[in-house]
């Protein structure tokens, strides 16, 4: 009985080797793959409060609030080869009545402007805030520029500004980074 189930296994297994389907392999076809992953990162958020706009002390005006945000995924040589494409979502909530010019500077090591990028927000209200939403996509030859920054700079300037005046300006912002390898 052993030899028998000895001898089935063997003719199932050449059945099996025999009747296998083969297929001429192009392994120079491997250079053509690409992988493209997409990563999403939070960029810059912040809420400025209308009192942010007014010098209490010397009873004066601040028409620019600036804040310096440092882009540390960008400084890595794999990154800076890969990246095909960037898109900056900025969205602004606004429930002080006054509009805005907001420039977002993008600066290298040595503090050189790389890449620029501004957009208007909105007036709003205590009662109703606007939304103001932008969106900035970089690609092409402003992608090198973009990756050669460390930081980003962003400006916020009011037209006008009192002791009296209320709310807040408040962005939430993200970046999509599409590569490919």
């Amino acid at each position: 009985m052993n030899k028998t189930l000895s001898l089935s296994i063997f003719m199932v297994c050449a059945c099996l080797f025999f009747s296998a389907c083969i297929q001429d392999t192009d392994f120079d076809q491997a250079e053509d793959i690409a992988l493209t992953p997409v990563v999403e990162l939070d960029l810059i958020y912040f809420n400025l409060e209308a009192n942010r706009f007014f010098d209490t002390i010397n009873s004066t005006p601040i028409l620019t609030v600036r804040d310096t945000t440092e882009i540390r995924f960008l400084d890595d040589s794999t990154i800076q080869e890969s990246l095909k494409r960037a898109e900056f979502y900025f969205k602004f909530t606004n429930s002080i009545p006054r509009s805005f010019q907001v420039d977002f500077q993008f600066l290298s090591e040595l503090n050189d402007t790389t890449y620029v990028a501004e957009t208007s927000v909105l007036q709003g209200t205590l009662v109703t805030p606007v939304i103001t939403e932008f969106t900035e996509n970089v690609e092409g030859d402003d992608i090198l520029l973009l990756t050669q920054a460390n930081k980003v700079v962003v400006s916020v300037t009011i037209p006008s500004s009192n002791e009296n005046l209320e709310g807040t300006l408040n962005l939430k912002s993200k970046t999509t980074y599409f590569l490919e390898y």
